[in-house]
């Protein structure tokens, strides 16, 4: 629907009164604040929402692997694993998970150790300091929150008590181990820096009591989008012993929820631009009552229904764009912004905005969608465009002889 020069400058002389001194500018700047909020708000939340599933997803699956292989017995050999060989792979590593107490000084901590095999040990990325030369043999990896809590340096022995039980003459003890800590690391969810350790599978093997043993293949892939190939191919080539899940199914719950959130969220905060749309259509109705004689005129020198039905949509059409255009600027802004303000935030009035211990993050993550922004920002349009359609319809409808018979 083109404007032309002439419906254009009447629309941008109506606009005039909208800025300043009556209950129509008032509720004009309602509309064009509640969409820039709207918009703004929805950029914001959506992008943090998408950057905390993609920091998640990536340290999660940073510390454990992407494809796993269990047998229905709770301990079993994993030479087969050598001789399936496949692209895509970054690394195997048959592991055990052990339940256990640390203890340092006269400190305990419940924690979960995992082992790795001596070779992958480089292949951690959150392993503080790692020098291909270090000896792992009687020695233990901890998480740094973990290690500050306790108070423990690197070169400090602690001992590492398990659920494990070993015959002896007072009856049944747990079996333990005094393990030297080679190091830390700082996988950036405290989830794990303060509940879990590693240690090499022979020290793990050790304290079972098992030999050449593992509970769990995890396997690394280099491409997220290699996962069903991959799992398939192992499916395809163990024996039915074996159950090979992959990281969507072990944690399937958790992203559900975090889709869930997401769309809730959306749903939610669109209403802020919905509302913002109905002081649209009030501000435009105002307008139109207060411009009657204005649109008699008009219609007397040669203006059609269409050029004032043009006009007015012209008008709701400036409010909702322009109030769409600034609020995504300031919600992006805000966004690639928005630690540094935390930051700021937290110094200025001594608060703890976005705790890490709560929200598994030290950091606040953000990620701008561009498709998702393209969809919010025409989201608005649309609104805003629909919400300008009937008082133009109303306006363009007005007769000229009951409005000049009232002069």
């Amino acid at each position: 629907m083109p404007f032309n020069t002439f419906e254009r400058f009447i629309a941008f002389r109506y606009l005039r009164p909208l800025r300043f001194g009556s209950l129509l500018s008032i509720i004009s700047w309602f509309s064009f604040t509640g969409i820039c909020i709207g918009v703004a708000t929805l950029i914001i939340v959506m992008s943090v929402m998408n950057g905390f599933r993609i920091e998640l997803e990536k340290r999660i699956l940073g510390f454990n692997g992407h494809i796993y292989i269990q047998s229905y017995e709770e301990y079993f050999e994993y030479d087969f694993i050598k001789e399936l060989k496949i692209e895509g792979i970054k690394f195997i590593d048959p592991n055990i998970s052990i339940q256990s107490l640390l203890k340092f000084n006269n400190s305990t901590k419940g924690v979960v150790i995992k082992s790795y095999i001596d070779e992958n040990y480089k292949n951690y990325n959150f392993i503080k300091e790692k020098k291909d030369n270090l000896k792992t043999e009687n020695s233990i990896v901890l998480g740094e929150d973990l290690a500050n809590s306790l108070g423990i340096k690197i070169g400090d022995e602690v001992k590492i008590i398990s659920s494990e039980t070993v015959s002896s003459p007072f009856g049944q003890l747990p079996k333990s181990v005094i393990l030297k800590v080679l190091n830390f690391f700082d996988s950036g969810m405290s989830e794990y820096d303060s509940n879990f350790a590693f240690m090499s599978l022979e020290n793990a093997q050790k304290i079972i009591g098992i030999n050449d043993k593992i509970s769990t293949i995890e396997i690394h892939i280099n491409n997220l989008e290699q996962t069903d190939l991959i799992r398939e191919f192992y499916e395809n080539n163990i024996s039915n012993d074996f159950v090979v899940r992959d990281w969507r199914e072990i944690n399937q719950t958790f992203w559900e929820v975090l889709e869930t959130e997401r769309t809730v969220m959306f749903l939610i905060l669109s209403l802020i631009i919905i509302v913002a749309a109905f002081n649209v259509i009030t501000s435009l109705f105002i307008l139109v009552k207060n411009k009657n004689k204005e649109i008699a005129i008009l219609k007397t020198v040669g203006l059609n229904d269409n050029s004032i039905l043009r006009i007015f949509l012209l008008v709701g059409s400036l409010i909702g764009i322009s109030g769409t255009i600034i609020g995504s600027t300031i919600g992006i802004l805000i966004t690639i912004y928005l630690e540094y303000i935390r930051l700021a935030l937290n110094y200025l009035f001594n608060i703890n905005l976005f705790p890490s211990d709560f929200y598994y993050l030290d950091q606040i993550p953000t990620s701008v969608d561009i498709s998702q922004l393209t969809f919010i920002i025409i989201f608005s349009v649309i609104v805003s465009i629909l919400a300008t359609i009937y008082p133009a319809v109303k306006a363009s409808k007005l007769e000229i002889k009951n409005i000049l018979s009232n002069v």
